[in-house]
């Protein structure tokens, strides 16, 4: 990707825990950065929110600091930067009022289980159960998807029922909240001096997570707002991934510079890594996020997988599709250790310590702190650690924290290859079948290592691991003529990575992989311990 110099196109990624802006030069590649993390509320248990102006101002921030770092370097930023891509964590829903600008509500973050209720109440009312609306838009009905979070706002909170009355309510996943924002928000202005409202947008890959979108139409599903009593009015446009959304409002950092990419965390890193038809990634943050490009084909799973969006890299642009299986802890079990238990004072010191025994000594941790995602969708599950004896210390536990990240990635992609076979799955040259994987957890050379020992096959761990930004960048300067599709898919990652191998031999994986369905299986139907 060569070519004229000062060239630039910025990312917000905006995550679960924090928010980054990355500034990019012509060759896709990072020239400043800054990084802000946000709170966390747990109200009640299962209960997980975020301050939506919180996340706002952490943006602010970001792009702020990144931009005088770059500067500071002898960037010219200010005169170079063509676009802004735009990625964030999924399914997480805010409310907000149209003509004040505020939240009605705390947004709540996907991993929250309040709906569970709702679920159990949908899936006696609806014909076909929990599978009702899988036909139309790839998904169970689960406490992981927007629309049971927009049902329980309309239900429990006065301030969303009478805005929605008055017709002042706005509905949105993250991406919805920070466009409307940084294209004017309530009170914006035009070039003619006019008012105006910020843009109500999303993309497609984030709509297809609300279980409110049609997958093969791409536009809100009439027959699903109907059934749940949604308004259409309160819901976003559906867009593309790649086309020029409007500019950045003035107030804002880079004011005029135009957001021309959108993309759903885990699908931004699907196009930062470069997945075409039958490649995989694995990204890892607090959850895990395994998705398998099925290319133009929607692949309805029977092994508790989503059908979901790959992305769509313009408005006529072909459409990719993709299986997902998530795990909600990951990254969120080590920090569980810093946090919760305090063995160990920093994520990075979870490496030094699990190597520091040879092996988990027997002890298996099951991380379902809120359910179980893919491929077990238990809602009862909670978090398990067995196997302890008097033996067992604190390095056992670590490393078992880290095996209980690669087990989850494991379940999923054996659940992929059932529902693809051999011929859904790209292979390289040696007829292996290669994992991708990004995320700030793989800077863990150990975990990469128990991860392709668990597998029984290679993992490509990319030299810039922030692919979900780099998605968001390609986006952006796909949609403003930076780089053409050729060249972003020309570029390739594989040279510059480091390759994982696995060692394990067949039948001790096979043994542990026994071991950890096990384990598996005690977490179930314990919901109710707490109560």
């Amino acid at each position: 990707m060569a070519g004229r110099k000062e060239v630039f196109v910025a990312a917000i990624d905006q995550g679960t825990t924090s928010t980054r802006f990355i500034i990019y030069d012509q060759d896709a590649k990072a020239v400043a950065s800054h990084q802000v993390e946000f709170t966390q509320f747990y109200p009640e248990a299962g209960w997980v929110e975020h301050n939506p102006m919180e996340i706002l101002e952490s943006v602010r921030v970001c792009m702020a600091k990144a931009l005088d770092k770059a500067t500071a370097d002898g960037y010219n930023v200010d005169g170079g930067l063509r676009a802004i891509g735009l990625t964030n964590q999924r399914e997480t829903t805010v409310a907000w009022s149209k003509s004040t600008g505020l939240p009605l509500y705390n947004a709540i973050v996907w991993m929250d289980v309040r709906t569970s209720s709702i679920c159990r109440r949908l899936e006696k009312e609806l014909s076909g159960g929990r599978t009702h609306f899988v036909e139309t838009c790839g998904l169970p009905i689960s406490t992981y998807f927007s629309a049971l979070k927009i049902l329980w706002l309309m239900e429990n909170i006065s301030a969303v029922k009478e805005a929605i009355k008055l017709g002042d309510a706005l509905f949105g996943t993250v991406d919805t909240w920070l466009i409307w924002n940084l294209t004017g928000g309530c009170c914006g202005v035009d070039r003619e001096q006019n008012t105006v409202h910020g843009l109500h947008i999303t993309d497609c890959s984030n709509a297809s997570r609300t279980m409110l979108m049609n997958l093969k139409t791409l536009d809100w599903d009439h027959p699903t707002l109907e059934t749940l009593g949604i308004p259409i009015e309160i819901l976003p446009k559906i867009i593309s991934n790649s086309e020029t959304i409007g500019v950045i409002a003035n107030g804002w950092p880079l004011s005029g510079i135009p957001i021309a990419g959108c993309l759903g965390d885990q699908h931004a890193a699907m196009l930062g890594q470069l997945c075409r038809k039958g490649e995989a990634k694995s990204t890892y943050g607090t959850g895990a996020f395994i998705l398998l490009n099925t290319g133009e084909e929607v692949i309805q799973s029977s092994h508790g997988l989503l059908s979901t969006l790959a992305y769509k890299l313009g408005p006529h642009a072909q459409t990719n599709y993709a299986l997902e299986g998530s795990t909600a802890i990951a990254g969120a079990a080590v920090q569980w250790l810093r946090d919760g238990l305090g063995i160990i004072r920093s994520a990075a010191e979870i490496e030094e310590l699990a190597e520091g025994v040879e092996n988990t000594g027997g002890v298996y941790f099951v991380p379902a702190f809120n359910g179980l995602f893919a491929p077990w969708w238990r809602e009862d599950a909670r978090g398990v650690c067995l196997g302890i004896t008097r033996f067992t210390n604190k390095g056992h536990i670590a490393r078992a924290v880290l095996e209980s990240m690669c087990f989850q990635v494991k379940d999923v992609l054996n659940s992929m290859h059932k529902d693809v076979g051999d011929v859904g799955e790209a292979k390289n040259k040696e007829g292996e079948f290669l994992l991708r994987v990004d995320g700030g957890a793989t800077v863990n050379n150990l975990l990469m290592q128990i991860q392709a020992d668990l597998l029984g096959s290679p993992v490509v761990r990319p030299a810039d691991i922030e692919t979900t930004a780099l998605g968001a960048a390609y986006a952006a300067g796909l949609a403003t003529g930076v780089w053409t599709a050729e060249q972003i898919f020309a570029s390739g990652h594989i040279e510059k990575a480091t390759v994982f191998r696995p060692k394990l031999d067949e039948e001790k994986r096979k043994k542990r992989t026994e071991s950890w369905c096990k384990a598996v299986s005690r977490t179930f139907d314990l919901a109710d311990l707490s109560l």
